[in-house]
């Protein structure tokens, strides 16, 4: 993949915000640097870069970086401060009882299965909100806001109150999504492989706001939702009709 496959949402001076495609790296992989992420790919072209805050492989959607070390402290300031805001869409397993509320479980590392995370009584305080946006016979289509940034924060949440997200195997969901697990009564031929709706974790980076590091003002970036997502979502609206 090359930096002009990638949507640029805003770029100036001292920021570029980009519409990340699922299941390129934020940063490169500790073990083989040779795989695509996002770092490298602008270090080509601009040189220095910094890195203001991390999407996970699989998660598409708004991510934004600096272009200079100033705006870089600027932009993390705004983070840890939560003067930021930060709005995802997920598909999850099931429709939860309340059409919004909010998901307040502390999260720490899971010692049992390095690089990966749980709910504990000892963890890190970790806040999410959530609206329910549509609603179909075995999953929900959620608005995400999140109020703290721990890693893996949505996904865990949502196995949390026993909704994980429809595909995520590391934290309760299906290991991919097939026509034929939602369409009742679909029978794909036998003799063909069935090509899976959505294979990844179904969670997008939607709308991020933030203040400019330079000049202070409101900077709104909205990513559209991916073709595999929308994929998923016609078929499912197609069921509820």
């Amino acid at each position: 993949m090359t930096l002009s496959q990638i949507g640029v949402l805003f770029e100036d001076e001292n920021l570029i915000v980009l519409d990340k495609p699922s299941g390129l790296l934020t940063l490169p992989d500790r073990w083989d640097h040779n795989v695509a992420n996002l770092q490298t790919l602008l270090r080509e072209k601009y040189g220095e870069i910094f890195v203001v805050h991390r999407l996970d492989r699989d998660t598409s959607g708004v991510i934004v970086f600096a272009k200079d070390a100033e705006s870089h402290r600027k932009l993390s300031i705004a983070f840890e401060e939560r003067s930021v805001s930060k709005r995802y869409l997920a598909l999850v397993t099931g429709v939860p009882r309340a059409d919004s509320g909010t998901i307040d479980l502390a999260i720490d590392e899971n010692p049992g299965k390095p690089g990966t995370m749980r709910i504990s009584k000892k963890g890190k305080e970790c806040l999410t909100e959530y609206t329910v946006a549509e609603k179909f016979r075995d999953y929900a289509l959620v608005e995400v806001t999140l109020h703290t940034g721990r890693t893996h924060q949505i996904r865990v949440h949502f196995q949390g109150i026993g909704h994980p997200l429809a595909v995520d195997p590391v934290y309760g969901g299906q290991e991919s999504l097939l026509l034929s697990k939602i369409k009742r009564g679909y029978r794909f031929p036998e003799w063909e492989n069935e090509r899976p709706l959505l294979s990844r974790v179904p969670l997008h980076s939607w709308k991020l706001e933030f203040p400019h590091p330079a000049t202070g003002e409101t900077i709104r970036c909205e990513a559209p939702l991916p073709k595999d997502m929308k994929a998923v979502l016609f078929q499912l609206r197609k069921l509820v009709k």
